[in-house]
């Protein structure tokens, strides 16, 4: 048997599971028979069409996860709708353009905050219980290259949250471990998904130049970052790290 077809059935909570590098690796575990709940909050369209594509193996649940009653009703109905959980990987996330200078913002910094980071305490403490009676638990935060260098000028807030994630990481790992659950992060550098629609082609080409490997990365190239820490044959005995992803262009 390979070592992913041991993700066959398993029941696993994505967020942000509709778009991006969240898309990519739904359709990856679908494709190895989990099972799945996704959550979206504003592109129910998208939602949809991912949900048909992979021929109903998907929950769909729509939440604001800056929320705590968006939380709430995540960790109400993934649980009912898989009938257990084994995973989860939180891959939803925004940024959010973050002077810290004159033109700070503290109502960003509540924004940016509740989603990229407070919303990690609050559905990890409520799926908990569900992942410790899982099989070969797991959780895998989604973090960013700017949480270990500080981000770009403007990203500063978006930074900090993330570089919040990479701690998280750490402290649940070590808090979870007495229930079996396995807690690390994947940590992507520049890649070319929605999240940098905004971004100005010049700020993409300047970033481009400082990788090694001369170019931007694909949400797919994440995938097989999660799919190894997903599986337990593969990664039973690593937990609290932070795994970059990012074609050398930071190298802890």
């Amino acid at each position: 048997m390979g070592y992913f077809e041991a993700l066959d059935g398993k029941r696993i909570l994505i967020t942000g599971g509709s778009s991006g590098i969240g898309e990519s690796v739904a359709r990856a575990l679908a494709g190895q028979g989990a099972r799945l709940s996704l959550t979206y909050h504003a592109g129910r369209a998208r939602a949809e069409a991912l949900k048909a594509e992979l021929d109903g193996t998907v929950h769909l649940v729509e939440a604001d996860l800056a929320s705590p009653a968006g939380v709430a009703r995540v960790a109400r109905e993934t649980p009912q709708a898989l009938g257990g959980l084994d995973g989860v990987i939180h891959a939803a996330g925004a940024i959010v353009r973050s002077p810290l200078g004159a033109d700070y913002d503290d109502d960003v910094f509540e924004r940016v905050f509740a989603l990229n980071a407070r919303s990690i305490p609050r559905l990890l403490s409520a799926l908990q219980p569900h992942l410790a009676k899982g099989d070969d638990p797991f959780v895998i935060l989604t973090g960013s290259i700017a949480g270990r260098n500080g981000g770009a000028p403007g990203s500063g807030l978006y930074a900090a949250a993330k570089a919040a994630t990479h701690s998280l990481t750490r402290s649940l790992a070590k808090e979870y471990a007495h229930d079996g659950i396995r807690v690390n992060a994947v940590a992507p550098g520049v890649i070319l998904t929605p999240f940098h629609d905004a971004t100005p082609p010049d700020v993409l080409e300047a970033m481009r130049k400082t990788i090694p490997q001369g170019r931007l990365g694909t949400a797919e190239e994440c995938v097989g970052t999660f799919l190894f820490l997903a599986t337990a044959a593969l990664s039973a005995y690593v937990t609290g790290q932070i795994i970059d992803v990012n074609g050398g262009q930071f190298m802890p």
